[in-house]
């Protein structure tokens, strides 16, 4: 596909495909002209990752995308899937100490959090399907650190490789217990906490970490945050210091999906010089 460039009024440059009836082209300019995007490396990375999910029909299981690209606090906000600057699109808010640049969104372990107005009760239409995705650059170990999630009748969490917990990574998705634990020799790259019909399973990098069956459990009536944890109400806890290039809610994945996931993911961050 080839793709030339226009100039909207607002000077932020168009992405138009010239091949192929558009691909993810669309979509991908409503969030580059949201965001502000005028880097033509940038934008072909966007459009790639929108046609690629496309391609894997993994888009219409996304509820929000945050790729985290232009390396401001006002770029790194926008959801791709829904780029209205709303609390009703997901759009993040930042709160506390945030590092902003052009590899990813490092909070400081201490304050900082991501808000991103995506409650699972009313966010999912079952308690069975469901994911969420962290891409962390920093390889680091920390003690009772959560990248993402939120808690209350059950987890919707990820913490990587834990160094309260022998450098264990916990994911879970809509479950008390049943999560997937799993030894982590370093924290680099696209972790997934997934649940799908009533296997609760979780990914690093496309690759399953094991899976459990777990009862049809009720969804979370607490929004999730990323950088911490949001636990028993509007309480913000177990702050993490790593940084994310890449972040996601939605339906739960197939195996095939996961892995076909990671590469689309992977790929982008490549295309970014950003990778891990």
């Amino acid at each position: 596909m080839l793709y030339g460039y226009g100039v909207l009024n607002n000077h932020v440059p168009t992405l138009k495909a010239t091949a192929m009836g558009g691909g993810g082209a669309t979509d991908a300019q409503s969030f580059i002209t949201a965001a502000a995007i005028t880097d033509a490396t940038q934008q072909n990375a966007i459009n790639t990752l929108v046609t690629d999910l496309k391609t894997y029909g993994i888009w219409n299981k996304m509820k929000a995308i945050y790729p985290f690209v232009g390396g401001t606090a006002s770029a790194h906000k926008f959801n791709l899937k829904d780029p209205r600057d709303l609390d009703a699109a997901f759009r993040l808010t930042f709160s506390g100490g945030w590092t902003h640049s052009s590899t990813g969104a490092l909070p400081n372990g201490t304050t900082g959090y991501a808000e991103t107005y995506f409650n699972p009760t009313t966010g999912y239409s079952v308690n069975n399907s469901a994911h969420i995705s962290f891409y962390s650059r920093t390889n680091s170990s920390e003690a009772g650190d959560n990248d993402m999630g939120c808690y209350d009748v059950n987890n919707l969490v990820i913490s990587t490789r834990r160094s309260d917990q022998s450098n264990n990574t916990f994911l879970y998705a809509n479950t008390l217990s049943g999560g997937i634990g799993f030894v982590d020799s370093n924290s680099l790259g696209l972790y997934v906490s997934n649940r799908i019909n009533n296997q609760a399973n979780g990914f690093k990098n496309g690759i399953s970490k094991g899976s459990n069956t777990v009862a049809d459990n009720a969804r979370n009536n607490r929004n999730v945050v990323i950088g911490a944890n949001n636990a028993f109400g509007f309480n913000i806890t177990a702050y993490s210091s790593r940084q994310s290039a890449f972040a996601s809610i939605g339906d739960g994945l197939t195996d095939t999906e996961a892995a076909n996931f990671y590469t689309a993911v992977q790929a982008y961050q490549t295309t970014l010089s950003r990778n891990v």
